[in-house]
């Protein structure tokens, strides 16, 4: 349903009679070849990848509104077992290094701090990879297209090489006609993968900056009292990765 849908969208670029070739425009890409199928398929990938990080890269899994105040809160009042609790009741990576900071509050609060950076970036770093099948969908789709349509015209001067020369233009119309289809066809895929990453890259960055802040609170409020100046960053890597 999704690529009948891109496909109609491109006819109605092409011209505003396109909608009315609507047939026409399918039975070219049916007929495009083994390009296309790889294109199409590239295509469920770049989808099934946004889909899944639209389900799991949102703020709750990263940086929960109101958890930090509820932690400080709970340390101040010493209540480390209740802070166990939101910690396992939170599947987040500011829970995770609320987890750790509970564990290990007896260390050296540089420990503590560095291994908190170590915890965040790395999470953060897993977002970014889930979402690099979307830059190679985006790179890879138009030379796919590319190599389809420059196929297609090889085959299209062949046939008419052996059909006696250019006694029919409209067979040379059509064939590449049908051959230019894949490359219309790879740049509108990698140019909706394209949108996606540079969406998601945005997305990553602008959560690990809000966790940055909010760690470094955390540590500044809960930490070990022997150094309180030190402070972290775990946007960095995140910003370096693209």
């Amino acid at each position: 349903m999704l690529n009948r849908l891109l496909l109609l969208l491109f006819a109605c670029l092409v011209s505003p009679g396109a909608i009315a070739q609507e047939l026409n425009i399918f039975d070219q890409v049916i007929q495009a070849g083994a390009t296309m199928y790889v294109i199409l398929a590239m295509s469920i990938l770049a989808m099934a990848v946004i889909i899944e990080r639209a389900r799991h890269l949102h703020r709750q899994a990263v940086v929960p509104d109101g958890m930090a105040v509820e932690v400080i809160s709970l340390w101040r009042a010493r209540k480390f077992e209740q802070i166990a609790a939101v910690t396992l009741e939170n599947d987040s990576t500011l829970a995770r290094i609320v987890a750790h900071m509970l564990e290990k509050r007896h260390r050296p609060h540089e420990v503590v701090a560095g291994a908190c950076g170590d915890i965040a970036s790395r999470e953060l770093r897993q977002h970014q990879q889930k979402a690099y099948p979307l830059a190679v969908v985006a790179t890879v789709a138009p030379i796919v297209g590319l190599l389809g349509t420059v196929v297609g015209m090889v085959e299209s001067f062949h046939a008419i090489a052996y059909s006696g020369g250019m006694g029919n233009p409209a067979l040379l119309a059509g064939g590449i006609s049908k051959a230019l289809v894949c490359t219309a066809a790879g740049l509108t895929v990698a140019l909706a993968a394209l949108a996606a990453h540079h969406f998601f890259k945005h997305r990553v960055i602008a959560y690990g900056l809000k966790l940055e802040k909010v760690v470094n609170q955390l540590l500044d409020e809960c930490g070990s009292d022997a150094q309180p100046n030190i402070h972290i960053e775990v946007a960095a890597d995140a910003r370096r990765s693209y």
